[in-house]
């Protein structure tokens, strides 16, 4: 049950996994681009690297020749994961899956051409002309993303022609490793957004968690609440697609599976192949398992006999409003603490820049509880912490 496990991607979401981890008895190896990433305070070992360097991460491999290799961002040489099957590595969830959902163009074509799930219609544009072509395709407004990206980086709606250029040049700079593509989609009228965490197992049935509701801005998660109220045939329908995707895809982990819920039924819209930003409200105690534990032993090949709610809780994030290399203060933690209920989970991250995510305020009540209080009671919270930089 001692396994030596690469980490490649060493935020918030990974130094969860590294302390679920290690309270299982493993030995976890943190890799990321730069020097005291939040995951590197915790892990037993740390390497930097450019993950986009294929020879560098061939290197941190052969070193270190773990039983598990586990990526938690998308700016990984991804490819490079095939060979290391080759070679007896176990990637998780598999390096089909990592590959696929590492590029928006791969998981979407995957998921409405391939399995037939309903998604918003969609084109690719790799110059501003094929892209000006595609929004006037697809129609204004429309929502444009890179291929490669994550936290909402480059994402943006087209308003107006005017908006156009202004997409596409943010699109481009907002895109990771080498995909300079984007995609335009179809501007789905919905009312509520929910990300469905699904656990793939080794040894057993594929699981569902309560459907979380979240809110975005920029593309990035801003609030999440769980249970979020859904009807029983789209929570049918949102987990009959997550089945199949992530089935298709192969593995044992967790997967962050997204979805529109519309008047007209449930939207498929992306999927992760690992613990899920908006998943962090798991970390108030809403399941009888967070989402960090139940990856944990999924890839561990554990067993997970069940899954329950237990609370009702939510989350909310603590933003950066400027760029500094100086450490970053908090103020407010000690009256946000004050309040019942109330946890604050702040990442350590050694520098700032305007919007970067740096700490969470989970709240929670009762099963049962409103979850609109709950989820305003974060909101407000978590406007009350503010982060300044050392001088």
């Amino acid at each position: 049950m001692h396994k030596k496990i690469v980490l490649l991607g060493s935020g918030e979401l990974g130094k969860e996994l590294t302390i679920a981890l290690q309270r299982l008895g493993q030995h976890v190896i943190a890799v990321d681009s730069y020097a005291g990433a939040p995951a590197m305070q915790v892990a037993h070992e740390f390497e930097v690297i450019n993950m986009l360097d294929g020879d560098a991460l061939d290197k941190v491999i052969a070193k270190h020749k773990p039983d598990l290799i586990v990526p938690e961002i998308e700016a990984i040489r991804t490819e490079r994961f095939y060979d290391y099957e080759k070679q007896g590595y176990i990637v998780v969830p598999s390096a089909p899956a990592a590959n696929f959902t590492m590029n928006r163009k791969a998981i979407r074509d995957l998921a409405a051409k391939e399995l037939g799930l309903k998604t918003a219609r969609y084109e690719y544009a790799t110059t501003l002309e094929e892209f000006t072509k595609a929004v006037e395709k697809i129609g204004i407004p429309c929502v444009v993303k890179p291929l490669m990206s994550s936290s909402g980086k480059g994402q943006s709606v087209v308003k107006t022609t005017d908006d156009i250029e202004k997409a596409w040049n943010y699109a481009m700079a907002g895109s990771r490793g080498d995909y300079k593509e984007v995609i335009v989609e179809e501007f789905i009228k919905f009312y509520a957004e929910i990300t469905l965490l699904t656990v793939t197992q080794r040894n057993g049935p594929t699981l569902f968690c309560p459907p979380i509701g979240h809110r975005q801005e920029r593309g990035d998660y801003m609030e999440s609440w769980q249970p979020c109220a859904i009807s029983d045939a789209d929570i049918k329908a949102a987990q009959d697609m997550a089945g199949k995707v992530t089935k298709a895809l192969t593995g044992a982990g967790i997967w962050g599976v997204e979805f529109f819920l519309t008047d007209k039924g449930v939207y498929f819209s992306e999927l992760s192949p690992r613990p899920h930003d908006t998943g962090m409200v798991t970390l108030a105690g809403t399941q009888n398992l967070s989402e960090f534990e139940l990856h944990a032993r999924a890839i561990l090949g554990l067993p997970i006999p069940n899954i329950t709610l237990e609370r009702t809780g939510a989350s909310a994030v603590v933003l950066a409003t400027a760029e500094s290399s100086n450490r970053p203060i908090y103020t407010g933690v000690e009256e946000v603490l004050k309040e019942p209920q109330t946890d604050v989970r702040i990442f350590n991250k050694p520098t700032t820049r305007p919007y970067r995510r740096m700490a969470v305020v989970l709240t929670y009540d009762k099963l049962g509880a409103d979850v609109d209080k709950v989820k305003e009671r974060a909101i407000a919270l978590a406007k009350k912490i503010k982060v300044t930089s050392s001088t």
